[in-house]
């Protein structure tokens, strides 16, 4: 079969930058046999030098700059797009990519599956009745959903009212031989004191914004070295990522007075390096679908304090492979946090587990090789919405953007 032979996906994201949803497109392009299928990425937004990560210099990756545009515009470019491209599948993902539908339709794809991966500060636990609304009206456009937790596979059928057989849900994997533990010094280039041999280095990695909440973090860890002097002296916070509550993130670091204590690498390609950095890995998100981070941490064998919200109990299995706290409770996070430095051979263990489980649950391949058959399965269902007879593009209409 030559390359034109083989059937396309399309995916639609809202913009491909650094993030957990995004890495995760790039690892089902760049790791899925190259027989099975091609694939292209419309950017609903645009895209940053994160595309870079893309190993093919054949996948095309377009940016549609919608919040310049307009929605309708952005809707007529799909529509061209998929009439340009012919795509098998389109695969959208979450609220932005529901502007991606019906254009498909029009143009002719037989297949359209919809991604649900988390959750915005806006609307943190998909409560808002607008966004429950454009999810219902756009599910009879979508032959099957994809989620990447239980716990969004029960938002999905209870609140949204998706039959429980038009989805399936798909953990994400890790690459346990980018992630792995730590062989010897640190690596990654940082201030002297996270240096030295006897220093206990907390960190995070993440998109620095509120949902993320690694305010939470920073107040903790400023209760735990004010309560423990013995510990001051050797711990040391490492928040890595950027993003627009960085400002507010480095006012509240002097307010605290840890600037000799925190360190901010800001944006950070060389994720393995920061987390081989680290002795103890800290996600205090308010909510999640399924964080990449956590498993990157897990592989990495780093114990790991997370948020009992979204899927991150599906992952962190409390006090065999990390322990679990309420979002926001800096005084928990806290007393956990001094638990684990003052007695390093406790999170030594749980790291040795959490590797393990990544190993027999989450690994790469595993995650690629569902979406393969989840494409290939899509394909073998008859059609339920036939093609148009003279497809035409959408007609401009007033209305409100999806995201």
């Amino acid at each position: 079969m030559n390359a034109s032979e083989r059937p396309l996906v399309l995916h639609v994201i809202h913009h491909l930058v650094i993030g957990g949803m995004e890495n995760g497109v790039v690892n089902i392009v760049n790791h899925m046999p190259a027989h099975r299928y091609r694939h292209a990425i419309a950017c609903i937004e645009d895209y940053s030098s994160f595309r870079g990560r893309i190993a093919n210099p054949e996948v095309e990756v377009l940016a549609l700059h919608r919040s310049r545009v307009g929605v309708w515009d952005l809707r007529r470019a799909l529509y061209r797009l998929c009439r340009k491209l012919k795509p098998d599948i389109v695969h959208s993902r979450n609220l932005s990519g529901l502007d991606a539908l019906l254009p498909a339709i029009l143009a002719g794809v037989p297949r359209r599956v919809h991604g649900e991966h988390g959750w915005d500060i806006s609307d943190l636990h998909g409560a808002r009745r607008r966004s429950t609304l454009l999810r219902k009206l756009h599910a009879p456009l979508i032959d099957r959903y994809v989620v990447v937790s239980r716990h969004l596979e029960t938002y999905m059928r209870d609140r949204v009212g998706i039959r429980a057989d038009r989805i399936q849900q798909i953990y994400n994997g890790v690459d346990t031989r980018r992630f792995a533990p730590r062989t010897g010094a640190r690596t990654l280039a940082l201030p002297e004191a996270f240096q030295r041999p006897n220093s206990l280095v907390v960190g995070t990695v993440g998109r620095l914004q509120p949902i993320k909440d690694q305010a939470t973090l920073m107040r903790a860890f400023a209760v735990m070295v004010k309560r423990h002097p013995d510990l001051a002296g050797r711990a040391r916070l490492l928040i890595v990522g950027e993003g627009p509550a960085r400002a507010d993130l480095v006012t509240l670091s002097r307010s605290l007075r840890l600037e000799d204590k925190v360190h901010f690498t800001g944006p950070l390609e060389d994720v393995p390096a920061a987390l081989c950095a680290l002795d103890l890995f800290v996600l205090p998100s308010l909510n999640e679908g399924i964080s990449n981070t956590i498993l990157e941490a897990m592989a990495t064998g780093l114990p790991v304090l997370a948020t009992a919200v979204g899927g991150n109990s599906e992952l962190v299995e409390d006090g065999v492979t990390g322990r679990l706290f309420a979002p926001g409770d800096a005084e928990a996070l806290a007393g956990l946090m001094t638990r684990y430095l003052s007695d390093p051979g406790q999170g030594v263990a749980l790291g040795k587990a959490a590797r393990v489980r990544v190993l027999e649950r989450f690994s790469l391949g595993s995650m690629v090789d569902r979406y393969a058959d989840l494409y290939d399965c899509l394909r073998r269902l008859p059609l339920s919405h036939a093609r148009p007879a003279v497809a035409t593009p959408p007609a401009r209409e007033p209305s409100s953007s999806t995201h």
